[in-house]
């Protein structure tokens, strides 16, 4: 029985280095602080936002059911014509405006998807203000963290674009399209930096 104990310690102590090798094969590269978060997907998966390092990310907190809600179909177009070229289209849900996301999360990928053909990755749904404000939206609108595009978020699609160095570059209000020229033109600058 003791060697069976033995056997299987010795197992795990390669399997815990794997796991420690792993972790530094990021490379000395370290990881801007707008990624060092982690959160579940729509369907419950741990997602950690340092995946995302030295990608172009536009982070958009997004709703079901609110006037700018076809500007999904932008955010497909821009992750559609970009993916490729290193952006990635990250939709955040969030109940905080006119309850306009009351769905669970199977209900908003299903609307997602049977109604914008949404690939792009999307989280679980979580606050984006107050009180239960997610951490990366504390961070996002934080005047210490974020000097240039900090301030609460006023409603549904409002957009930060984060630079493949993990700077946060630009933030666009609701009503401007994922398709405008303000938005791609700054996606475009940000992906031809390498």
């Amino acid at each position: 029985m003791r060697t069976l104990g033995l056997l299987a310690l010795g197992m795990l102590v390669p399997l815990s280095f794997l796991a420690t090798a792993s972790a530094d094969d990021k490379g000395d590269k370290k990881v801007p602080p707008v990624l060092n978060f982690k959160m579940k997907s729509l369907a419950g998966k741990e997602v950690d936002l340092s995946h995302y390092q030295g990608k172009v990310i536009l982070i958009v907190n997004v709703a079901s059911k609110c006037g700018y809600t076809p500007q999904y179909k932008g955010l497909e177009a821009l992750h559609d014509k970009y993916a490729g070229e290193g952006l990635v289209v990250l939709g955040v849900p969030s109940n905080d405006f006119g309850r306009q996301e009351p769905g669970t999360s199977e209900q908003i990928a299903q609307f997602c998807e049977s109604k914008y053909g949404v690939k792009f990755d999307m989280l679980e749904k979580v606050s984006v203000k107050g009180e239960e404000q997610a951490p990366l939206y504390k961070y996002l609108t934080s005047k210490e963290t974020d000097p240039q595009f900090a301030g609460p978020i006023e409603w549904n699609f409002t957009k930060f674009l984060i630079g493949r160095n993990g700077a946060i570059v630009n933030r666009f209000k609701s009503a401007v399209k994922p398709e405008s020229p303000a938005v791609t033109k700054a996606i475009e600058a940000e992906l031809a930096k390498k």
